[in-house]
């Protein structure tokens, strides 16, 4: 007969132990139970503080250190609905957590981001969230799944950003690199303008100030996964995550101070992130932004060739008009790229599926 069970996991793992058992009685008695614990949470226990004492065929939450009665029977549960439970049980943990991680102030540190570089997680630079999109009227986004790889999912509430907005998210990334995110940052108007290579004229003055508006509004929720499906770590669906989580300006608009949400920490966990030479970025041609999409995306791997099918990468780049166009298009930035030195040669050829895809060597 199968009597306590005494399991330590995650609850992914938990639900494939209990599938694996088999179902001897309609009933089971629990002697003097002890506490089990569910590896969810801090040493095993909930943001709550509750923990989870497993039976064979029931969770049987309770506080740590409250024992079961001799005589009390547990009703029989089937496997599916014990999945049922773990699944909601790791969903309110994933919610708590999120919650926390949105709270707390957290450190980020970056080895490679000098002077020279800037950074950004590969999951938005893989995705659609930045596009060269052409000035102007901009497409508005209502929990939109973006365009991205298999490995993150995407919802965006907000503007279609555009890659100045990339610039200025990149230099703010920069700016916050000293300080513990979720704290109050601090910038020059005049200074931060000059180092994203911009003026200091009142049109200026008055994008920089909408940018950042467009950027507090923008609402994500993210989801990166490893390549077996399971989950990495899920952003902004228990509390909401703006790009800029607020910003404030003085009366003359010549400083501002502005709070970056700390979970971007956990975008740029295990070096999932990729170094932009800002020299260069800064070099691309006026009218080049596909060039500049193009920067982030291939900076996200040290492979070579990198290999990206077109209709995908014309989904990415938000580029609506004929793929012999956009080709066209492709071939000027490739050009502008290898001008600059950011990659070496590139090919457009069938893939293996009969689809075409662009090669593109970043190495000499």
């Amino acid at each position: 007969m199968l009597n306590n069970y005494h399991f330590f996991g995650r609850s992914q793992d938990l639900t494939e132990k209990y599938t694996g058992m088999q179902q001897e009685n309609s009933t089971e008695r629990v002697e003097k139970a002890q506490d089990c614990t569910i590896g969810l949470g801090d040493r095993g226990r909930g943001q709550d503080g509750a923990r989870l004492r497993v039976s064979p065929f029931l969770l049987w939450p309770c506080k740590g250190g409250e024992k079961l009665k001799d005589d009390v029977e547990i009703p029989l549960r089937t496997p599916v609905e014990i999945m049922e439970l773990l699944k909601e049980k790791s969903r309110q943990v994933e919610q708590e957590q999120d919650r926390q991680k949105a709270k707390e102030p957290a450190p980020v540190f970056l080895p490679g981001l000098e002077e020279a570089m800037r950074a950004m997680p590969n999951a938005i630079n893989r995705s659609s969230l930045f596009a060269p999109v052409a000035r102007g009227r901009k497409k508005y986004h209502d929990k939109t799944v973006l365009v991205s790889r298999s490995d993150a999912v995407l919802e965006y509430w907000g503007l279609q950003l555009n890659e100045l907005h990339a610039d200025v998210v990149l230099q703010l990334l920069f700016e916050a690199r000293n300080f513990p995110l979720g704290m109050q940052v601090h910038i020059n108007r005049n200074r931060f303008l000059g180092s994203l290579g911009w003026g200091n004229s009142g049109t200026e003055y008055k994008r920089f100030h909408r940018y950042m508006e467009d950027l507090t509004a923008a609402m994500l929720v993210i989801e990166s996964k490893h390549p077996d499906g399971r989950s990495k770590y899920k952003i902004g669906r228990a509390e909401s995550f703006r790009i800029v989580e607020k910003f404030r300006c003085d009366e003359n608009g010549e400083n501002y101070s502005y709070i970056l949400d700390p979970r971007w920490v956990m975008m740029f966990g295990n070096r999932e992130y990729a170094l932009l030479d800002w020299a260069k970025r800064l070099q691309i041609s006026q009218g080049q932004d596909l060039a500049k999409a193009l920067q982030r995306l291939f900076a996200t791997s040290d492979e070579s060739p990198q290999r990206y099918a077109l209709d995908w990468l014309q989904e990415k780049m938000q580029y609506s008009g004929r793929l012999r166009d956009f080709k066209v298009a492709l071939d000027r930035s490739l050009k502008e790229l290898k001008r600059l030195e950011i990659m070496n040669r590139w090919g457009i050829a069938q893939s293996s599926k009969g689809n075409e895809q662009l090669s593109a060597w970043t190495k000499k």
